[in-house]
């Protein structure tokens, strides 16, 4: 069932969750990605104003903002939630872990694939912007507060404004903490 295997996610990625009872009463962002599937489900059915209006009715309950048409991989774990952006176009793999403030934006008007692809097992974190239609490669990390404007490979670990590359995942201590900032 995806909601044991969404509250486990949590459990590994956020050491101060205690309890399944907790993450499934408590915590906004696993709200606002269930709540995501029944948007998402009605905006593939072509009820797009439905859809329109329950994210929107999401957004305002969790400050979680997801646009339907978004595609979500399994068990992305949001930890605390409040400001997260993810576009119509943008495209979010399995085991991500997105910190509060995140936007997976665009930059242009035109029509068309306008918001990031991140990666399979990407840590993005607090504050961090994504914008535009780049891919940010499996594994890779983001820091607190880069903006990511080009697209960065497999494994990398990005940093500043504009984002550079640090250097690859392999090559920065595990412990360090992408939530709070480089």
């Amino acid at each position: 069932m995806r909601l044991r295997e969404d509250v486990r996610a949590v459990k590994a990625r956020d050491p101060a969750a205690r309890s399944g009872l907790e993450i499934v009463l408590a915590y906004s962002g696993m709200h606002a990605l269930w709540a995501h599937r029944a948007s998402h489900a009605l905006w593939r059915a072509g009820l797009r104003l439905p859809a329109r209006l329950h994210a929107q009715l999401v957004r305002g309950l969790t400050g979680v903002e997801i646009h339907p048409a978004a595609t979500i991989g399994r068990r992305v774990v949001i930890d605390h939630g409040m400001g997260v952006v993810i576009g119509a176009t943008a495209v979010v793999g399995d085991d991500v872990l997105i910190y509060h403030g995140v936007t997976l934006g665009g930059r242009t008007l035109r029509t068309g694939k306008r918001h990031p692809t991140i990666g399979d097992r990407v840590i993005i974190g607090a504050g961090a912007k994504v914008i535009g239609p780049v891919t940010v490669g499996a594994d890779s990390r983001v820091g607190a507060n880069a903006v990511v404007t080009r697209d960065a490979k497999p494994g990398s670990t990005l940093v500043g404004v504009p984002a550079r590359e640090l250097g690859s995942a392999a090559d920065v201590p595990v412990d360090l903490d992408l939530g709070a900032g480089i």
